[in-house]
């Protein structure tokens, strides 16, 4: 008998716990229910928000005929950063403490900052190129050395492509922290070449013989026109400069033309070149 009293009594022990569980949940239901039926509202017509003002926003840059890749980056910077303020708010209506939710993403910034610290200086380089624009794709530049076509600028680098058909990807915080020659900007470029000369020719033959080679050439610009000098004197020869004015994208074809015209023309006119080897003067073979 006293066994059976004794589980009768815990059965009835266990049966109020579970009632006194159950009115805490109920009570704790009532209460977060209609906070949390709240926070999704919130985000949905947050969310909603967020996208249409995004839109705004994206067409106000385009309106300011800014960069499309600064278009894209800034409206997805904007749209990110506002959906975290709707998640902060959502998230404080439930009952999390909103400097505690700051808090922990200052922390989690600061971390991220601090790993990824030359990644941040490139990505912050790319914002200054895309916004002050001192090239653009399809450019001919001179960047960390590196000459070529500008083939995209990214948020952290730019890529460019040689005329030996490289690819070279350049950090943006390299790009502006050196000096940046842009080729295309005057929409024209001087090519920089050189010829020997021995001392027994007459200048004036070989500049005139220079002279009509590059105005058979059509990718010799005729405004500005071309310069044709004397460089220097060595041991030998005198130095000749060749500087014709081309398009960039005509960098290559023009050279290679310029030398082969050059030596036809010499070789036309019968003018002696000194040769490597030595002083002797040898003849020009056609070209």
């Amino acid at each position: 008998m006293e066994e059976q009293e004794q589980i009768t009594t815990d059965n009835t022990m266990d049966l109020d716990k579970v009632g006194e569980l159950t009115d805490q949940f109920i009570d704790w239901a009532a209460g977060f229910v209609p906070k949390l039926a709240l926070a999704i509202i919130i985000l949905l017509i947050g969310f909603w928000l967020v996208k249409k003002i995004s839109k705004v926003f994206n067409f106000s840059l385009e309106k300011a005929k800014m960069a499309p890749e600064v278009v894209s980056f800034l409206s997805s910077l904007v749209s990110m950063a506002l959906k975290i303020v709707v998640l902060l708010i959502a998230a404080q209506i439930i009952g999390f403490e909103m400097t505690s939710l700051v808090g922990i993403i200052a922390a989690m910034a600061f971390a991220v900052g601090m790993a990824l610290q030359g990644s941040l200086g490139n990505f912050a380089a790319g914002i200054m190129i895309m916004v002050f624009k001192p090239y653009k794709v399809s450019d001919w530049v001179e960047i960390s050395e590196k000459f070529g076509r500008v083939e995209g600028i990214q948020i952290f680098n730019t890529t460019i492509v040689t005329p030996g058909n490289k690819t070279h990807i350049i950090p943006n915080g390299q790009v502006v922290d050196g000096v940046i020659t842009n080729y295309s900007t005057n929409g024209h470029i001087r090519l920089e070449l050189n010829i020997s000369m021995p001392y027994e020719e007459s200048f004036t033959k070989v500049k005139a013989a220079i002279s009509e080679a590059l105005s058979d050439i059509p990718f010799v610009l005729k405004d500005p026109e071309p310069i044709i000098g004397i460089e220097s004197y060595d041991s030998h020869n005198v130095i000749i400069s060749i500087r014709p004015f081309i398009t960039p994208d005509d960098y290559w074809d023009a050279t290679f033309e310029i030398n082969s015209k050059i030596k036809d023309a010499f070789y036309q006119r019968g003018i002696k070149m000194a040769y490597s080897e030595g002083v002797e003067l040898g003849p020009i073979g056609p070209g």
